[in-house]
């Protein structure tokens, strides 16, 4: 046949070490029908600093593959919540071959069509905060790219017709497909009339949604006579290709027949006729999203190019064990985003007779259902047993129901077919399931009440169970619960929901608690976090005692705030918000700001150079909200204005200094008690907030912190600005070149400024 080649790629994106399934990177792939083949190139390389990242360490990265839905990983070996049901992916770990670059490949024969979803992540670091902007990060940033080779204008098979097929030497393999509407119970492929130079020597190979592979349902047509292979229960609404495959070494040609029979199982005593119109002639649905519903006519089907076709008997029994029933549809409620709720005509209390079951249709939609949790209950009505030992099993599979002949079987599975088990009795009244991010497509309930016996399982009589039954979708499984917090994320259109835990608490819905912190120690952190506020008081009371009232006023805004907003910030349940979350981070962080941004404004003295020093106090206060607008968590929108404060007091400082010909503050005690104390201080928290806080240590760290940066404003605030009593400057007289002046008390930069009474003569 004719291969075409498709190729696709992703925008590379940064990847972070693995906390929850919020943290991974998650890519979209669509693989189209027919693929024979599918190549992805995983490409990974370092940056630092916009470079290549060749002094960056070596950090595995694990990709996740999976068809149809996100894959629901576990790499930190976490308990799932109770009734959750896992699907299964295909995981691969990169190594780097190269110091900045690696490259890895994985291959994929025959892929099943449709959605494809890859999952990459870091591995889980130590948890540690840094400071945005300090230092230029390692970066791992993961690109992926599809190449796919499809095969084109493969043969159709249609059902109840022959096609004639002579392979050539050279030829190693026939492949064709045919289409498998809804209600067919049996799928049957027939070769007839098989010449070769050693018998028939052919392998018959039949597969559901793709090509088949080596280890899918074959035959040995040497040895079975007639080859003939069947499917039972085969996907509703899919196509299922048929390859026949030459035997190796066999030389010559070989010629023979291919047909297919369809079993229709919503008719007992019919088959699915030859003569179909022409669009079902064409083995095409009249809508994929109808449970069933089959058209008849009289229209034969064109001559296909591969062979010619005539109509074959078809036999009219059916075996009883083959019957399916009735399909009950359920209404679709959208009420937000994965917010959906099935229900169910003249429901939701279903009766379940004792001589037949009972199926439902839940049909999820494509790539706008799959990133949420499937959700189903059941609820036995016990009133409704009259006293029988009853139980109602159901049994959910997807894209065709399992309605098998044998009442005493209490298995959701086959050989072909996997499904969910649940079961409700009088002792087990409740049953659920979650299935997070489930495959779209038809997913159908099939209900049946069985008795127990001394022998097991067996039919019920007169008895009909009445179950309550809920389907719905939902983001997340219990909404994360009270420890996590269930959010929509985003991958270029494809939505998803995740949970991200909180207080030590981890799993796929935050219901692990191996490493969950303790009511106490939530409530100690808390304490510490907000209590370590109190440090600043003593500055209040200095700067209300030294006459720096706008400087206290900040202080008391900085402490109520930051108190407040640790109150609220905490992960736990010991949490208390007084306004919104943004509101107080908001007023945390500009009241820490505007406290350093006053302090060493005072200690500036800008009193007898700036008249009017509140110009540089609201000038501040704009400056520090525009940066926090800007980046609340940027270094150098932070440290700027605090670093232009600085340059301030620094050029005050400098031309006091080369006023009076002395350094300033002029006096040793100064320096030696207070300032080289503060700024110590100062200097050590702010080296344990850039360096030394992580997420398991921050709530004694961060207390830390605001010790010590209370403890430093109270040494660096400067002393009150007081004058001598005693002499006052002399007004200028004319003619004289002289004037008496007083050498300011803030000059000295003294603690109790009274106790200095120091004149001087300056010249005019």
């Amino acid at each position: 046949g004719l291969f075409v080649t498709d190729y696709f790629t992703r925008t590379p994106r940064k990847l972070s070490p693995f906390r929850s399934f919020a943290s991974i990177e998650l890519f979209h792939f669509h693989i189209p029908e027919d693929t024979v083949i599918a190549v992805w190139n995983l490409i990974t390389f370092k940056e630092q600093g916009g470079t290549f990242g060749d002094q960056c360490p070596d950090r595995s990265i694990t990709v996740y593959f999976r068809s149809g839905a996100p894959s629901v990983i576990n790499p930190l070996h976490t308990h799932f919540p109770r009734d959750t049901a896992v699907p299964g992916s295909f995981a691969l770990t990169l190594t780097w071959t190269l110091p900045n670059r690696t490259t890895g490949v994985f291959n994929v024969t025959s892929p099943l069509p449709g959605d494809w979803f890859l999952a990459a992540h870091l591995p889980k670091d130590e948890g540690k905060i840094s400071v945005k902007g300090l230092y230029e990060e390692c970066q791992y940033l993961f690109q992926p790219q599809l190449i796919v080779q499809r095969l084109v204008n493969i043969a159709v098979l249609y059902p109840g017709y022959v096609t004639e097929q002579s392979m050539a030497p050279h030829n190693r393999s026939c492949l064709y497909k045919v289409f498998v509407p809804s209600y067919t119970s049996r799928v049957l492929v027939e070769v007839l009339r098989c010449r070769g130079t050693e018998g028939c020597p052919l392998w018959l190979r039949m597969r559901a949604k793709a090509p088949p592979l080596h280890n899918s349902t074959a035959l040995d047509c040497r040895e079975h006579a007639p080859c003939q292979l069947a499917l039972d229960l085969p996907f509703w609404q899919h196509w299922y290709y048929v390859l026949v495959e030459k035997h190796p070494e066999v030389p010559g040609t070989v010629s023979f027949q291919v047909t297919v029979q369809l079993t229709d199982c919503s008719r007992p005593s019919l088959a699915r006729p030859p003569f179909l119109p022409s669009s079902a002639s064409m083995n095409m649905p009249h809508s994929f999203g109808s449970v069933g519903g089959l058209a008849l006519g009289d229209s034969p089907p064109l001559a296909s190019p591969n062979g010619t076709k005539h109509p074959v008997p078809i036999p009219t029994a059916l075996p009883a064990g083959e019957r399916c029933w009735p399909v009950r549809p359920t209404l679709r409620n959208e009420l937000d985003t994965f917010s959906v709720h099935f229900y169910i005509f003249f429901g939701p209390n279903v009766s379940v007779p004792p001589d037949r079951p009972a199926v439902f249709v839940i049909n999820l939609l494509p790539v706008l259902d799959s990133g949420g949790v499937l959700n189903l209950e059941l609820r036995l009505n016990v009133s409704s047993l009259c006293g029988e030992n009853v139980t109602v099993f159901g049994c959910l599979n997807h894209e065709v129901p399992l309605t098998s002949g044998d009442n005493a079987s209490v298995t959701c599975e086959t050989e072909t077919l996997a499904g969910f088990l649940l079961s409700v009795n009088a002792t087990a009244s409740l049953s659920r399931l979650r299935i997070p991010y489930p495959q779209t497509g038809s997913w159908y309930l099939s209900l049946r009440s069985l008795c127990a016996t001394e022998h097991g399982f067996e039919p019920c009589t007169n008895v009909t169970a009445e179950v309550y039954l809920r389907a719905y979708l939902s983001p997340c499984i219990n909404d994360c619960g009270i420890y996590g917090q269930c959010k929509l994320l985003r991958t270029n259109n494809y939505l998803y929901a995740a949970c991200e835990c909180k207080a030590g608490w981890n799993g796929w819905g935050c219901t692990d608690n191996a490493e969950a912190f303790s009511y106490g120690f939530q409530l100690l952190s808390t304490l510490l976090l907000c209590l370590s506020n109190v440090m600043f008081v003593p500055p209040v009371a200095i700067a209300v005692r030294s006459h720096y009232l706008l400087e206290a006023a900040v202080y008391i805004f900085t402490m109520f705030f930051s108190t407040f907003y640790h109150a609220c910030d905490q992960p736990g349940i010991v949490v208390f918000c007084i306004m919104e979350y943004d509101v107080l981070q908001f007023c945390d962080f500009l009241g820490s700001l505007m406290s350093v941004w006053v302090t060493v404004i005072a200690m500036a003295r800008l009193q007898p150079v700036v008249k009017q020093a509140s110009v540089l106090y609201l000038l501040g206060a704009m400056l520090l909200s525009m940066a926090l607008q800007m980046d609340r968590h940027g270094l150098w929108n932070l440290l700027g204005p605090s670093l232009f404060a600085l340059g301030i007091m620094a050029v005050a400082w400098t031309a006091r200094t080369i006023r009076r010909r002395h350094c300033y503050p002029p006096t040793w005690k100064r320096w030696a008690f207070y300032l080289c104390p503060g700024a110590l201080i100062a200097a050590a928290a702010v080296l344990l907030y850039a360096f030394v806080e992580t997420e398991e240590n921050y709530f004694y760290i961060h207390s830390i912190w605001h010790l010590l940066i209370a403890g430093s404003v109270g040494f660096l605030l400067p002393p009150r600005a007081k004058p001598s009593g005693r002499l006052g400057p002399l007004p200028r007289r004319k003619g004289c070149g002289y004037q008496l002046c007083v050498n300011e008390q803030e000059e000295l930069g003294l603690v109790d400024p009274a106790v200095a009474s120091i004149n001087s003569i300056c010249t005019s």
